[in-house]
């Protein structure tokens, strides 16, 4: 009997990537790096770090997960913030993307988006709070590659309220 595939995060070891990827090639590995974010609820403007990793077992989709870190003004760690986990899988043609993804807050969002082999646009098109969890109406994720760096910024609707400015970070290969 043979083991199942494993997942990877290194696109030279492991199974293949799933041709049905390509437009998120870019994107497997890990990401780690500092950011700059306002909370919707109270304005106040706040940094972090963060860790993200794309990997995958040779399917057609990518796991995805996300670790963040409050941080102070000489970057060190205040406390543990928002993790994430989910998947984001290819759309039902080659310029689309959809993810899934839960986050340790209590939300659970759906995303659908454009893909280009550099850039990855996502906006929600559903938003599921758990019965403890602050209601969100949307969210926006705009990631790119800029030199050799993972970029992203996000905007948040908080329930009832425009989409705001959230969290904007800048990640390089780890």
């Amino acid at each position: 009997m043979s083991l199942p595939p494993q997942d990877t995060a290194d696109l030279r070891s492991g199974p293949g990537l799933h041709d049905a990827l390509l437009r998120l090639l870019p994107l497997v590995g890990g990401w780690s790096g500092e950011g700059v974010g306002v909370s919707p609820s109270t304005g106040a403007a706040f940094r972090y770090r963060q860790e993200l990793r794309f990997f995958h077992d040779g399917r057609p989709f990518l796991a995805y997960e996300s670790r963040s870190w409050l941080i102070d003004p000489d970057g060190e760690v205040i406390r543990a913030a928002e993790r994430e986990s989910g998947f984001w899988r290819p759309g039902p043609d080659p310029d689309r993307v959809e993810a899934v993804v839960a986050s340790n807050t209590g939300q659970a969002l759906v995303f659908s988006g454009t893909a280009t082999t550099q850039r990855w646009e996502l906006a929600t098109v559903s938003s599921v709070p758990s019965p403890t969890a602050k209601a969100v109406d949307g969210e926006k994720r705009l990631y790119a590659l800029i030199e050799d760096q993972l970029v992203y910024v996000t905007e948040l609707a908080p329930s009832d309220a425009e989409y705001e400015p959230h969290l904007n970070a800048r990640l390089s290969r780890s």
